[in-house]
C-alpha cells in the first residue's frame, strides 16, 4: 500500500477531524463536572414513576432555596434524576432528604457525592498539569530513544512529530466530548482525564513501533539503495497488520463493554474507543507521512 505516495489524502482526513474537534471546543467548551468545580452530585429515583424533572427543580429551587440547581434525566430513564447543586453538607444532606421523601414523593437514593470548590479548582489543576507532563515526557523519551537515528532526520524529530500526533490523538476525542456535552448536557469529570491519558498511552504504543520499524531499515537497508520516502513506505506496510490486529482486540473488547458494561461509564469506554481508532490512523497514516515531509522540508 503506498501510504507516503497517498498522504495528501490521509493527513487531509486527519486535518478535518483535528479542525472540527477544535471547532466544537472552541464554539461548545466543556461542561466540568463536580470534581473540577466543587458542588454536590445526588442521583434520585421515585419508585412511583409519576415524578417529573420539572417537579423535582421547583422543589429543589422553591422549598430548598438552591441557587443555582441543574436537573437531568439520567441514562437509566423514568423518575430516575441527577441533581446538581452547590456544595451540601453531610447534616443537610439528611434534612433534605427527609423533606423530599415526606412533601415530594417517597425517594431512593442511588447517589451523593460532595466536593468543596477549592478541592475541585485543585483537581482541574493537577489533571491538566499531569495531561501537560505526559506529553513532554513522552516526547523526550522518544528523541533519546531514537538518538543514534541522526540521518536523514535527527532523534528530536522523531520526538517532536509523536508530540504532535499524541496531541491530535488526544484532541479528536475531547472534540467529540464537547460535542456530547452540547447536545447530551453531559460533563466532564476526572475520569475524562484517565480516559484521555490511557488513549495517549495506547497511541504512543503504535507510535513507537512504526518509528522502530523505520529505524531498524535505516539500519540495515540504509537509503543508499532506496529513497528515505519507500523506505518509510516498507516499514509502515510491514508494521500495519500488527497495530491494526492489536487495536482490534482492544476495540471489541471496548464495544462489548459500552455495550454490556455499566450505564455510568459507557462515555468513559467512548472516549477511549474513539482515541484508539484514531491513534491507530495516526500511527500509521500521520506520523510517517509527517517524517518524509519534514525530512523533505516541505
Amino acid at each position: 500500500m503506498n501510504i507516503i505516495g497517498h498522504k495528501s489524502i490521509f493527513l487531509s482526513i486527519s486535518g478535518i477531524l483535528f479542525l472540527a474537534s477544535i471547532i466544537a471546543i472552541a464554539v461548545f467548551g466543556f461542561k466540568p463536572g463536580i470534581d473540577f468545580v466543587g458542588g454536590t452530585l445526588w442521583q434520585l429515583e421515585f419508585p412511583s414513576g409519576d415524578v417529573s424533572r420539572e417537579q423535582v427543580e421547583e422543589f429543589f429551587k422553591s422549598n430548598l432555596k438552591f441557587t443555582p440547581v441543574v436537573v437531568t434525566t439520567s441514562e437509566a430513564g423514568g423518575a430516575n434524576f441527577i441533581v446538581r447543586t452547590p456544595e451540601i453538607t453531610e447534616a443537610d444532606h439528611a434534612t433534605h432528604l427527609a423533606r423530599i421523601s415526606k412533601e415530594l414523593k417517597t425517594v431512593e437514593e442511588l447517589q451523593f457525592q460532595t466536593i468543596g470548590a477549592a478541592i475541585g479548582h485543585e483537581l482541574r489543576n493537577k489533571a491538566i498539569t499531569a495531561f501537560i507532563l505526559v506529553l513532554v515526557g513522552i516526547s523526550l523519551y522518544i528523541a533519546f530513544a531514537f538518538r543514534k537515528v541522526s540521518r536523514p532526520v535527527s532523534s528530536w524529530k522523531y520526538g517532536i512529530i509523536t508530540l504532535v500526533t499524541l496531541f491530535h490523538d488526544a484532541l479528536i476525542p475531547a472534540g467529540m466530548r464537547a460535542l456530547l456535552g452540547q447536545f447530551l448536557n453531559l460533563e466532564i469529570d476526572t475520569n475524562f482525564i484517565v480516559a484521555i491519558l490511557v488513549v495517549m498511552g495506547f497511541s504512543v504504543h503504535d507510535t513507537i513501533v512504526v518509528f522502530d520499524r523505520i529505524r531498524e531499515n535505516l539500519r540495515v537497508i540504509g537509503i543508499s539503495k532506496k529513497t528515505f520516502a519507500e523506505l518509510v513506505n516498507e516499514s509502515v506496510n510491514q508494521t500495519m497488520a500488527r497495530s491494526i490486529n492489536t487495536s482490534l482486540t482492544l476495540v471489541l473488547v471496548l464495544i462489548a463493554m459500552y455495550i454490556f458494561g455499566a450505564v455510568n461509564l459507557q462515555y468513559f469506554i467512548l472516549v477511549i474507543l474513539v482515541g484508539t481508532v484514531v491513534g491507530t490512523y495516526s500511527s500509521i497514516f500521520v506520523a510517517s507521512p509527517i517524517l518524509t515531509m519534514w525530512q523533505r522540508r516541505i
